[in-house]
């Protein structure tokens, strides 16, 4: 790495998208280099099999300087089964304050 810093292709990201489908809220965990392509992605359908098909946003997202950092990251949020409630949560509150 050097002087030079983090470059874009070595830095990565994991994120936390919800759905919510009336009543049913759902959280999905992963990681990624692009937010933006990747969240396009997963409402496009081209995204993990378990998000085909519904409206994703994205609820919370951390960046890190390498993608093992985020690979592993992402392990743990997906083992946070209360973190991942608590931000359902604030799906719900945000979906009733619209609806």
């Amino acid at each position: 790495m050097g002087s030079q810093g983090v470059t874009r292709a070595e830095c990565g990201f994991v994120y936390v998208l919800g759905s919510a489908r009336g009543d049913d809220r759902r959280t999905y965990v992963g990681w990624c280099v692009d937010l933006d392509q990747r969240l396009n992605a997963h409402n496009a359908g081209h995204g993990a099999r378990s998000t085909r098909g519904r409206a994703w946003v994205l609820l919370y997202a951390e960046r890190f300087s390498t993608r093992r950092e985020a690979m592993s990251r992402e392990v743990s949020l997906k083992r946070d089964r209360k973190f991942r409630a608590t931000l359902a949560l604030l799906l719900q509150a945000e979906t009733t304050a619209l609806g």
